[in-house]
């Protein structure tokens, strides 16, 4: 029988980021006891002094009793029933350090939109391999969905996706308000692997912006990047999907064109000539993206997926060729 959640059941959100923000806000909306486990300790003294997190989404204060900030992750795990991830994937594994409470009787939910390195896969695949987690305790939470749109209360969707449909409600309930709009999937690999390309595609379009192509490339290149999406799913894990659906193509589309992408951020500045470490440094917040072109370049040496503009941002990005050269070359590639 399949783990079931219960409406009333309490939430842990591992994270300090604005999309950790952000998801506190939107679960504490429903006043679900909410558990955050903050490492930084400014940030923790922010949010328990102040109502605020000092490094992101400032302007979200914080003023529910159901809220409970905490720098200890078991008590916090402990605690709660359902355990949402929201750290970048590069730091997933520093972030659950010290970790040694069971994950029995607990529901994991990913909104991580990258890969593990060097594992190459994905966080829930990760959190079933190493913690023995079934997929029937998993579960992902994805958009389109802008953390500082979510802050200032625009609408907004999110799509709970889980193998278990009567889970997926439960969630929606859970994280549904009068600015999110919620849908639901069983497709947990199919979405889970969209959301980790599209930052890659998003940094494509960045680097087109900064080298200085406009709307009309951007538009072919987005429309390739939606058919290399539905060829890499399509080859290494072929279902029922509609790849068309706002969880694949609304999360690809927000993400390339919103001025809120830092995917897109990052692409343009490397675009005007920057170079990679550079913009590392100069951005406040992890881009994806980034470590996802060297992962996706390295899984999908093993499918063969045709995907040259996946390709030609690795090349970019890893192999220091020439941004304007590269895409001149993949703009006679595309359709």
């Amino acid at each position: 029988m399949s783990y079931k959640i219960e409406k009333s059941t309490p939430c842990c959100v591992i994270g300090y980021g604005s999309w950790a923000t952000a998801l506190v806000k939107i679960l504490l909306e429903n006043d679900n006891q909410v558990f955050w486990y903050i490492k930084n300790p400014s940030v923790l003294a922010s949010v328990r002094e102040h109502g605020y997190n000092m490094k992101y989404l400032r302007e979200v204060k914080f003023t529910s009793k159901f809220l409970t900030p905490t720098d200890d992750i078991n008590f916090a795990v402990s605690s709660a029933g359902v355990i949402v991830l929201a750290s970048p994937s590069a730091f997933l594994k520093q972030s659950l350090e010290g970790l040694t409470t069971p994950l029995d009787a607990k529901f994991i939910i990913s909104a991580i939109k990258g890969i593990i390195t060097p594992e190459l896969v994905t966080v829930a695949e990760y959190i079933n391999e190493h913690y023995n987690v079934p997929f029937d305790r998993l579960g992902v939470v994805t958009g389109p969905c802008h953390a500082e749109e979510v802050a200032l209360e625009r609408l907004s969707y999110l799509t709970v996706v889980c193998k278990d449909e009567d889970n997926a409600t439960v969630l929606s309930e859970k994280i549904a308000s009068k600015y999110i709009l919620t849908s639901s999937s069983t497709d947990i690999y199919g979405i889970e692997y969209a959301t980790i390309l599209k930052n890659i595609y998003a940094i494509a379009v960045g680097i087109a912006v900064g080298v200085g192509y406009g709307d009309n490339f951007n538009a072919v290149l987005i429309s390739n990047a939606a058919m290399e999406i539905n060829r890499f799913l399509e080859k290494t894990y072929p279902t029922d999907r509609n790849t068309s659906a706002s969880a694949y193509l609304g999360d690809l589309l927000v993400t390339c064109y919103s001025k809120f992408s830092r995917n897109r951020t990052f692409g343009v500045m490397i675009g005007k000539g920057y170079r990679v470490n550079d913009v590392k440094i100069e951005m406040n917040m992890v881009a994806e993206g980034y470590y996802a072109s060297d992962c996706i370049y390295h899984i999908n040496s093993k499918h063969g997926v045709d995907m040259p503009i996946a390709s030609c941002v690795y090349d970019i990005l890893y192999r220091g060729k020439n941004a304007k050269k590269a895409l001149t070359k993949l703009s006679k590639e595309l359709i």
